[in-house]
């Protein structure tokens, strides 16, 4: 007779096991959370509970490393329970969440409210910390609380918190490199928007398509460029929040060249709507940064296709639907669901032959996990990982409706799209969370913070010589000082 402790709890058979390199038909074994084997049927571990997956496909659970959950301060919009219960319905296992609440996640204090207000969570997620102008002296104090990385807007957006200085950037990026973690940039410039807003504004443009006059192309490149060459500098590692044009590609390219330790994400509404989408949808569409035009949409699928891209995120941001449809584009709240709909719709693009399963698993769960410091517990079906798990039917046809959709954002821009291939059952650490196409109600409060995992590279900080720290004295207690100098 087996000894107990080698009895699986959950074995998952007769699937096609998915990973960012290669499809196998094979069994997953899951004790206490993790997976403990990967093989043919026959060679899996007695079990308490069997599944059978024949027909699907078990890819990782995805990692959107992009939500904005709402809570605290705009309820009405969203919350943690339903924000990671849309997660859950769209085979995302873990989320990282963004700090533009109320009050923000810039402080201590603040996070603490966060971390509260998470533990409603049907999924596993990581807490963005806030770096702005004015909290500098509060980013130790988060990296200790237990943010996973850090959130930078250098172009405003819902919540109206002001762009820091790039003088502040530095600073915090001397700091935030100290320890390793990554900043994400929401990448455009806000005194080019700010101005040529004003002027539109001033000349009466209110219509949809002076969204997309007011950030222009060469906000999110100048951006990109300053926020890579300020990396290339301190030593921080960078990621690129939502991508939206083709020329931001080449400082991202140039600056991979280099070196600099940077990552960036697409959006499938930035791979999915072009221009007319301000004729057909108008203020649903107001997004920051902006949809744009077809020659852009084309070259982020070359940069989808050829890697610079490293992995898809979905910048979900839901709003009450009178919020986002107003007749005057600068009243309408920007920003939409998506955590729910990224899978099947990027699915469907994988049925289309724009891109292959292995490059989405790759995209939607082995890159991010790998640039937050999460893989290998998670982004792989391994022994020793999170039993963090999509079970998808490839061949599943649905039509996404906003009414559906467990967000409290009850309007979406893929309003009736038709999508190919979505995810019937969703296990978040070996616990189905999602089942046969329905949430499992009890799970609520399952989900954990990704900090107890995470385990991100040694840091390797750059000039601690020059740092703000240094040249002020500040440094003497070992401040603004990398391991190897302290040394």
């Amino acid at each position: 007779m087996e000894p107990n402790h080698a009895t699986a709890d959950l074995v998952i058979t007769g699937g096609v096991i998915v990973t960012d390199q290669a499809s196998f038909k094979g069994a997953v074994a899951i004790r206490d959370g993790r997976i403990v084997a990967v093989g043919s049927d026959e060679a899996m571990p007695p079990a308490r509970e069997t599944f059978d997956a024949t027909g699907l496909h078990l890819l990782p659970g995805a990692i959107d490393a992009h939500v904005h959950f709402r809570e605290p301060g705009y309820t009405h919009k969203e919350d943690w329970r339903t924000g990671t219960a849309a997660a859950a319905m769209g085979g995302v296992t873990t989320v990282f969440e963004m700090p533009n609440t109320n009050p923000p996640t810039g402080t201590v204090e603040a996070l603490k409210l966060k971390q509260k207000a998470a533990e409603k969570a049907y999924v596993d997620y990581g807490l963005y910390g806030l770096l702005a102008e004015d909290n500098l002296d509060q980013l130790e104090g988060l990296i200790k609380g237990g943010v996973a990385a850090f959130k930078c807007f250098m172009g405003n957006t819902f919540g109206n918190l002001p762009s820091p200085s790039t003088g502040a950037m530095l600073e915090g990026f001397e700091i935030i490199a100290q320890h390793g973690l990554r900043i994400s940039l929401h990448a455009e410039t806000a005194s080019i928007m700010a101005l040529r807003q004003k002027k539109l504004m001033a000349a009466g443009r209110r219509d949809p398509l002076a969204h997309l006059a007011s950030r222009p192309a060469v906000v999110a490149t100048e951006a990109v460029a300053r926020a890579a060459i300020l990396a290339e500098w301190t030593g921080a590692r960078i990621h690129i929040l939502h991508i939206s044009s083709g020329d931001e590609l080449r400082p991202l390219r140039e600056a991979k060249a280099r070196g600099v330790d940077i990552t960036g994400e697409t959006c499938p509404h930035y791979l999915l709507f072009d221009e007319h989408a301000y004729t057909d949808l108008g203020s649903i569409i107001r997004v920051n940064p902006p949809v744009r035009e077809k020659h852009h949409q084309d070259a982020l699928w070359e940069g989808v296709k050829d890697g610079t891209i490293d992995m898809i995120a979905t910048d979900h941001a839901p709003h009450d639907p009178e919020e986002k449809l107003r007749d005057d584009i600068w009243r309408a709240d920007c920003g939409f669901p998506g955590v729910e709909t990224q899978m099947p719709l990027m699915l469907t693009q994988v049925h289309a032959g724009l891109l292959s399963l292995t490059d989405y698993v790759r995209m939607s769960s082995t890159a991010p996990a790998k640039a937050f410091g999460l893989y290998p517990a998670k982004g792989a079906i391994v022994p020793g990982a999170d039993a963090d798990i999509a079970l998808v039917d490839l061949n599943r046809r649905e039509t996404i409706r906003a009414k559906d959709l467990h967000s409290r954002g009850k309007i979406t821009p893929f309003e009736g799209f038709e999508t190919v291939g979505a995810p019937v059952h969703t296990l978040v650490r070996g616990r189905f969370v999602m089942k046969d196409r329905k949430l499992v109600e009890d799970a609520s409060g399952w989900g954990l913070s990704v900090t107890r995992i995470q385990n991100m590279p040694a840091p390797e900080p750059r000039h601690v010589d020059e740092t703000t720290a240094a040249v002020t004295g500040a440094a003497g207690k070992g401040a603004g000082r990398s391991t190897q100098e302290a040394a």
